[in-house]
């Protein structure tokens, strides 16, 4: 398959230099980066924003392991 696409000059650049640092040809790291997007998403791996990531929680929240003694053992129907 092959697929044209117009790329802001500013782009074009920055991908002819990072080929050239990395010692491949453009079609190689142009390759490489969408096969390397196309696994992430199909992984569904989620990608948590740098603010959930770094949250330490609230010192004055009680831990959750505080309430287990408080609930209720899972119900357990009658198969037969």
């Amino acid at each position: 398959m092959q697929i044209t696409i117009d790329l802001p000059t500013d782009l074009e650049q920055d991908l002819i230099r990072q080929a050239a640092q990395s010692n491949v040809t453009l079609k190689t790291l142009i390759l490489e980066t969408l096969r390397q997007r196309t696994q992430t998403n199909s992984g569904l791996i989620s990608q948590w924003s740098d603010v959930v990531l770094s949250y330490g929680g609230n010192p004055d929240f009680p831990a959750i392991e505080s309430y287990r003694n408080e609930l209720l053992p899972p119900c357990e129907s009658d198969l037969f």
